[in-house]
């Protein structure tokens, strides 16, 4: 038996609550269960029940054992001198609150049916990939649709913290918050670390005046990196070293660590060289970016917008001094798509947030015009009959998998409740 379970049946009063007396024969009613804040202190707040004759308003606590109480040492927490009902789901010792006065006690258990014990059991068996994996086929759509929105929301409200941070740290220049978002993704989940190491050590105002010209913005991009340090021969190396050596004496940059970028594992386009050079394209053509993927309303727009290529030399390389078949090096569709998701509507969000200067019905009506991901995440649920049709129900599944499904947090779960309930 899991605390979780018990909060599952007192917040949704899952038991006879027509019967019910506590541990010392009262007879309890309970007006209401009180709020389940998940916050530290007790469980329920503000509840009100009723005790004999007597009505009561404050706290639930609840355990699985009475004894626990004091396992966790409750009787010398004042927060707790304000709990009014213990709910356990085994009676097996009295407590008392710091003036040592008793506390009425429900054990829930006896109250409890059959049926729902056997839907937690089925739901919690232990199973391949996540617990409800055998219950999801036929699942109500009109249920999961809501949830999946809700979960999405979810998402973009964690990565709201980041984004927060970011405009803290650049003293609220959201140009400079969408440069580091885009460098970051840009790099990729191998080199995304590094590169908004990258984008951190450049104040943006050097990005700003040095934008009108694309060699200068790579120069600093990949001197940044670390790249520009080897001996090399090669006419562009030289002459990206060159610039990057001016520039660093002129905004007297200091020389930092930075994470190295790696090209162990990566298909040639996704080479760092490649990824740095066409951001540093693109922010040589799109003056006043964060303005223009603010006012794009359809994926198509958001395709012109990045609609960048990786400068010349890169035409007819990967790496320096090494030539390789001619190839454009544009961005792709699919990896818009990865920016899109990760940077353009996160970061419209937190805006949005922020002025109110849009709905959020234009950010869901973006993202479902992407294409779903495809990954393992997606993969394992489309086998068990959830399919996401668009990126915004591959977002929310990501969610839902890391934050519900990896945690057991199951009776936190829509999915997960509803399949209890079907009894």
């Amino acid at each position: 038996m899991k605390e979780d379970f018990l909060h599952y049946l007192w917040k949704f009063r899952r038991f006879d609550a027509l019967n019910l007396q506590t541990c010392n024969n009262e007879p309890l009613q309970i007006l209401h269960p009180g709020q389940y804040l998940q916050l530290a202190g007790p469980d329920f707040f503000n509840a009100q029940i009723i005790i004999g004759d007597q009505k009561w308003a404050g706290n639930i606590e609840i355990h699985v054992r009475s004894s626990d109480w004091y396992l966790h040492q409750h009787e010398k927490d004042p927060a707790y001198d304000n709990v009014i009902l213990h709910v356990v789901w085994e009676h097996d010792t009295e407590i008392f609150r710091i003036n040592n006065v008793e506390i009425p006690v429900l054990q829930i258990k006896s109250y409890v049916a059959d049926d729902i014990l056997n839907s937690y059991d089925k739901l919690m068996f232990p199973k391949s990939w996540i617990y409800c994996e055998k219950q999801l086929t036929g699942f109500d759509n009109f249920i999961l649709k809501n949830w999946l929105e809700r979960l999405f929301f979810e998402r973009l409200e964690r990565k709201s913290i980041e984004i927060r941070n970011l405009l803290t740290q650049t003293g609220s220049d959201w140009e400079a918050v969408l440069f580091c978002m885009l460098a970051r993704n840009f790099g990729l989940n191998t080199n995304g670390e590094s590169f908004l190491q990258i984008a951190q050590s450049l104040p943006f105002s050097i990005v700003r005046k040095e934008g009108f010209e694309c060699a200068n913005v790579e120069a600093l991009l990949f001197g940044r990196s670390g790249l520009l340090d080897a001996e090399k021969q090669d006419h562009y190396f030289l002459g990206l070293k060159s610039r990057f050596d001016y520039l660093s004496h002129k905004y007297q940059l200091e020389k930092i660590g930075i994470t190295p970028v790696q090209f162990f594992k990566h298909r040639p386009d996704n080479f760092p060289t490649i990824r740095l050079s066409q951001l540093a394209v693109l922010y040589s053509q799109r003056q006043n970016l964060f303005s223009k993927i603010t006012e794009a309303v359809t994926l198509k727009e958001m395709y012109k917008i990045f609609e960048v290529t990786a400068s010349d030399y890169w035409y007819n390389h990967y790496q320096f001094d090494k030539i390789s078949p001619a190839k454009s090096k544009a961005l792709s569709k699919g990896f818009i798509d990865l920016i899109v998701i990760n940077t353009i509507v996160p970061i419209r969000f937190a805006f949005a947030k922020t002025n109110e200067t849009e709905t959020v019905e234009d950010l869901l009506s973006l993202l479902r015009e992407v294409a779903p991901e495809k990954n393992a995440v997606t993969d394992k649920f489309k086998s068990f009959g959830i399919a996401a049709e668009n990126a915004l129900e591959t977002q929310s599944l990501i969610q839902l998998k890391t934050d519900y499904c990896n945690r057991g947090k199951c009776l936190d779960c829509v999915i997960g409740t509803h399949l209890i309930q079907q009894t």
